[in-house]
């Protein structure tokens, strides 16, 4: 942990890799299936990309999509295009075309990086009927499309380009210039662009990997996808923060990740409760040597205390923690500590991150005592700098004096823990996924037949909450719940996807003349 008293550096990414190449240089970075980069090899390889970038005419500040599940090139594309000043806008590999063009379209990204197929899912046809203005070129890290580029042509472009224009590039980049640009969907329906910086994010997860611990000696199974802050930033970002050993796992799959831990040695394994709930279920479990595992991150879910015993006693867990964030916190607001109780961490999502604020609220944004349920608020370096192109949205969460008002409601306790309680909001979580019910109803009702859409969580046993849909239909068309799920599948990501249809002929309206949500829940309830 950094000495208190010493004043922090800030250090952009291009600064990260430098140290990063300087006191890590021959240690493995990554390991992907036959590919193993060392840092040296990884930070050559950053350099290389940045040169095509700056052949591809990028400038700083300008946007690059990643739509691509988690492998090395992934990596690679996105620190060569933010050493040079470029802006990365990761999109979710479960998006459809529609979903996945919509991001690029309000990030105004001008190159898209992407495979020729992925589990079925062919991301350049998938954008072939959508209007995509500012985008100039897609380039395939793998596989074939059509009018795309290959990752090993982009490569071979920047070649005419001096490594000296990347250093010179790079030493015009400042901590306060953003890093990326992550969406997360609002109770608007629109997805949002949170823009965080190159200073905040490093400190975020400098402070993120010293608190759970993880160092250059560990070997990280990378399972969250590379497009979620947790892949990312809590992810690959924090590997080479610490020189730790990345290995990206490309889809999962119980059976190859037992595997991959007794032959990788793997040490540090994230991701939500039901990974560790597989690991213990295995039936050939005690066929695998686990005993490299140390160190265990998890959150997105209540954590039973019995898992966090088992986890440390049966899978031989050192460290287990749970932690809570958002998008427009870098991914971190609180976090355990290594040596808190499993009730502790199970009842819990820890204390705010060192150097910064947490505090819970009412209505007046005064703060409650301890044990009072209040809506979250956070004040630190790991706040967004702001909504791209949203001014009326920041300004709806930010305050003047620096705190983001998280709309998460929970319980503080006196020694600072945090409980989350509920939401303000309407989202609903899908097996761990973030749903907002504006985004799906705004996509059913371009459905021909369709005419009002409205959509809550309800409980379900395997996945937590799923989507339930309420229509209007068109007069007079045969529309049905089949038809609304089919045309659902071709259109939204499968987590979105409504499990349940009810027609009406009109929504329930209140006062306010808005949808009558309660109500509709209510419907629910009593049907039951």
């Amino acid at each position: 942990m950094p000495n208190p008293d010493e004043k922090y550096r800030e250090r952009t990414l291009p600064q990260v890799f430098a140290d990063a190449a300087s006191a890590y240089g021959s240690r493995i970075a990554i390991t992907d299936g036959e590919v193993q980069l060392t840092y040296e090899q990884l930070d050559a390889a950053r350099i290389n990309a940045s040169r095509a970038f700056i052949a591809a005419g990028l400038e700083k500040g300008q946007r690059i999509a990643i739509w691509a599940p988690n492998i090395y090139q992934w990596i690679i594309a996105a620190i060569g295009a933010q050493s040079i000043g470029g802006v990365l806008v990761p999109l979710n590999t479960r998006y459809k075309g529609s979903e996945g063009a919509y991001i690029i379209r309000s990030s105004g990204a001008k190159m898209l990086f992407t495979v020729g197929d992925f589990l079925g899912m062919r991301y350049s046809d998938m954008l072939a009927d959508q209007s995509l203005p500012e985008l100039e070129r897609t380039v395939l890290f793998s596989g074939d499309a059509a009018q795309c580029q290959s990752w090993e042509d982009f490569l071979a472009a920047g070649q005419a380009v001096p490594a000296k224009e990347v250093a010179l590039r790079a030493s015009a980049v400042t901590p306060s210039d953003p890093l990326d640009i992550l969406f997360t969907s609002g109770t608007t329906g629109n997805p949002k662009g949170v823009v965080t910086g190159h200073g905040q994010n490093i400190r975020t997860f400098e402070n993120w990997s010293a608190t759970v611990g993880l160092c250059s000696d560990d070997n990280y199974l990378i399972i969250n996808p590379f497009f979620h802050s947790f892949g990312y930033k809590a992810g690959w970002l924090s590997a080479i923060i610490c020189g730790a050993r990345m290995i990206p796992v490309l889809s999962f799959d119980l059976d190859a990740v037992l595997a991959q831990i007794a032959r990788e040695k793997i040490s540090m394994i994230p991701g939500p409760p039901t990974i560790y709930q597989s690991l213990l279920a295995h039936p050939r479990r005690k066929e695998f040597d686990l005993s490299s595992l140390r160190l265990a991150v998890t959150g997105a879910a209540p954590v039973p205390v019995e898992l966090v015993r088992q986890m440390r006693e049966e899978l031989g867990f050192e460290v287990v923690v749970t932690a809570y964030g958002l998008t427009e916190t870098c991914g971190v607001v609180s976090i355990c500590r290594a040596d808190d109780s499993a009730e502790r961490i199970s009842h819990s999502s820890g204390r705010a991150m060192d150097g910064t604020e947490v505090k819970c609220v009412d209505k007046q944004g005064q703060s409650v005592a301890a044990g009072v349920d209040g809506e979250i608020w956070v004040r630190g370096f790991n706040v967004m700098h702001h909504y791209f192109n949203d001014t009326d949205a920041t300004t709806e969460v930010l305050t003047v004096d620096g705190w983001l008002k998280t709309g998460d409601i929970g319980v503080m306790d006196e020694d600072g823990y945090v409980r989350i309680t509920g939401r303000i909001k309407e989202m609903f979580i899908v097996g761990g996924f973030n749903c907002y019910p504006a985004e799906i109803e705004n996509i059913l009702c371009d459905m021909p037949g369709i005419a009002r859409a409205a959509i809550i969580g309800v409980s379900d046993e395997r996945m937590g909450e799923v989507a339930k849909a309420f229509l209007v239909k068109d007069a007079g068309d045969p529309v049905d719940e089949a038809a609304v799920i089919e045309w659902s599948r071709a259109q939204m990501a499968n987590y979105k996807i409504p499990r349940s249809v009810i027609f009406l002929s009109e929504l329930p309206m209140n006062a306010g003349g808005k949808v009558d949500k309660a109500a509709l829940a209510k419907s629910v309830e009593v049907k039951r």
